[in-house]
């Protein structure tokens, strides 16, 4: 089960899906709202366009609701769409808020008109009355159609995110105000110096309060640009504190994780990233018969679950099931990375989409061998490291006494060539720890004695073991890690070892089938694609590093729920695999730190 950060452990959230149609209120509402985000983006950015549709404009706004020509207000209302797609509480009740405005402005006018009908025919407003009466049906109508879907607003927001979002939008509102006002009494055109403050707060506020009707002058229209940016920026920040998904503490409990390892135990031979599910930053729910579980971590609003589920396959189903009510629950978007061709077909049962990913290297014990051409680089590299010297000590982690575990733990972080740990699902991201005693280490060393190479595996089954770490010297020789794999394959029926997982080669049979002769051009342009990302992501080098021991190829999966999600869960994927790091003030600054010294030593030198 999850812990949030409100400090209580829920069980499954119950399926929200039913209730007719109400289900498809918070969609319709989103649609609605995002279409009328992008309208006042279009004439806030293009003058032609705007006044080409301001009848258009005056149409909406006498029928539904203010679409004004600002930036600000375009990024409030994109974001609230997003939001009511995630069926977050919070943006139901600024849509409410927004409509119960709209109705009793609307109210006052019509009100005020029945009691002063000479007024309204004196200066000719019955046209704001007719279209005052229009908005109140229509607000009305929305109000009464939202309070009936309530429940299907179910996500949760963070404690205390509204009043950090007032105060975060109030700070940068104020800034954007002083930022205008300077730019205002600097280039005022054809508008009054009494009109200054006045004006630049309409438009700070984005335009949805008019503090005087019959103003004429304003401004060059670059100065309004300007505080439409400042205050998109003021509510994008706002609303993403205010409508940021709930968090699950990245944590897997010592119960949990006995009753994982158990499962481990019983069906851990199914899956090579079973063993990863231990990894103690994710969090863990079971089937309601306690004989599977999902094992995930929420990142940037996605619950990404890793590899298969744990257990039986008989309770994948349900397992599946409380994972995804649970994230439905928070609002957070469902998806698997890595998951087994039988996997995935279990996600597609529960209604996730399915892309292939990549494939698995996996080889087979029995199979392996040095001999034929088709193994002649490896070999070449196995009898080039061996005549330089290089021996090689293969033992589980067991086997370690305390000062090798912290001597090899020193040497990985000193030959880790990244800031942090990457890995997520394929990665277990920590080193001799107690409870991993049945990991297998494999050590090479030079002539002289010296380390210059590790690899790390953790076990598959009882008869399986999956690469976790991978570790060299970087001034070790080329061939350390073929003569390690080739040194650990010789040494598995020892071990009792009769298969071994290497790495995870992403979209492999893009790279295998655009090299090959008679490739469509859909297919090589997809590959040059691909090698042109991998001089940053090392996607054509994992393949390469994998093909050349002539593994059998196992595909992996992407689960997800929506097209619309993908990127978000490809954005999640990265960040949680370790690829893309998330700035921090601290990391910034040890950045900074770094990079001072780095300079201070450079000017040493010289």
């Amino acid at each position: 089960m999850a812990v949030t950060d409100h400090g209580r452990t829920d069980a499954a959230a119950q399926a929200h899906g039913g209730d007719g149609l109400r289900a498809v209120v918070p969609r319709v509402m989103s649609v609605g709202i995002a279409v009328a985000a992008v309208y006042s983006a279009v004439i806030a950015l293009i003058a032609p366009v705007r006044h080409l549709l301001k009848p258009v404009t005056g149409l909406i706004e006498m029928a539904v609701f203010p679409v004004e020509p600002n930036l600000g207000y375009a990024v409030f209302l994109g974001i609230l769409a997003g939001a009511l797609a995630r069926h977050k509480r919070a943006a139901y009740w600024v849509l409410v808020a927004f409509f119960a405005l709209l109705v009793l402005g609307n109210l006052a006018i019509v009100l005020s008109s029945s009691l002063m009908p000479d007024l309204v025919e004196e200066y000719a407003l019955m046209g704001q009355v007719v279209a005052a009466e229009v908005n109140l049906v229509v607000s009305a109508g929305v109000l009464g159609v939202l309070a009936a879907a309530q429940g299907q607003f179910f996500a949760p927001m963070r404690r205390a995110s509204f009043r950090k979002a007032l105060l975060t939008l109030a700070s940068l509102l104020a800034v954007s105000f002083g930022v205008g006002y300077a730019l205002v009494s600097l280039f005022p055109g054809t508008l009054k110096r009494g009109d200054h403050a006045a004006w630049v707060l309409e438009r700070a506020l984005g335009g949805v309060v008019t503090l005087d009707f019959y103003r004429n002058g304003h401004p060059p229209f670059w100065v309004n640009s300007v505080i439409g940016l400042l205050s998109a920026v003021a509510a994008l920040a706002a609303v993403t504190v205010l409508f940021r998904s709930q968090r699950a503490r990245a944590e897997l409990p010592p119960d949990s994780e006995k009753r994982v390892r158990e499962l481990l135990a019983a069906y851990g031979s199914r899956d090579s990233l079973g063993y990863f599910a231990t990894r103690r930053d994710r969090a863990v729910i079971f089937s309601p018969s306690g004989k599977a579980a999902v094992s995930y971590r929420v990142v940037a609003g996605v619950c990404l679950a890793g590899g298969d589920p744990i257990g039986d396959v008989e309770a994948w189903g349900p397992a599946i099931k409380a994972w995804m009510d649970e994230a439905r629950r928070y609002g957070w978007a469902p998806a698997a990375i890595g998951p087994s061709e039988t996997a995935a077909l279990a996600y597609a049962r529960a209604g996730l989409r399915v892309l292939e990913l990549g494939d698995e290297a996996v080889i087979e014990v029995a199979e392996f061998g040095l001999a034929g051409r088709e193994m002649r680089g490896v070999r070449q590299a196995v009898n080039r490291v061996t005549r330089a010297g290089f021996t090689l000590r293969v033992r589980r982690h067991a086997e370690l006494s305390p000062e090798e575990v912290r001597q090899i733990t020193d040497r990985a972080a000193a030959w880790r060539d990244t800031e942090t740990e990457r890995g997520f699902s394929m990665a277990l991201s920590r080193l001799g720890d107690p409870d991993d005693g049945d990991c297998v280490l494999v050590e090479a060393t030079d002539a002289a004695g010296e380390p210059a190479a590790m690899l790390s595996f953790v076990p598959w089954g009882d008869d399986g073991l999956s690469l976790d770490l991978m570790r060299r010297d970087r001034h070790a020789d080329n061939g350390l890690m073929e003569f390690m794999v080739a040194g650990l394959v010789a040494e598995a029926t020892a071990l009792g070892v009769k298969r071994v997982s290497l790495n995870f080669a992403m979209f492999r049979s893009v790279f295998e089938g655009g090299a090959r002769l008679g490739a469509g051009p859909v297919l090589r342009l997809w590959r040059c694609t691909l090698v042109f990302f991998s001089r940053w992501w090392q996607l054509e080098s994992l393949y390469r590093a994998n093909a050349k021991y002539r593994p059998r190829w196992v595909p992996r999966f992407l689960a997800y729920d929506d097209t619309r999600t993908l990127p978000k869960v490809g954005l999640a994927s990265a960040i949680a695999e370790g690829f893309l790091t998330v700035p921090s003030l601290l990391t910034l600054l040890r950045r900074g730190e770094r990079a001072l010294r780095g300079r201070a030593r450079h000017n040493e030198g010289h």
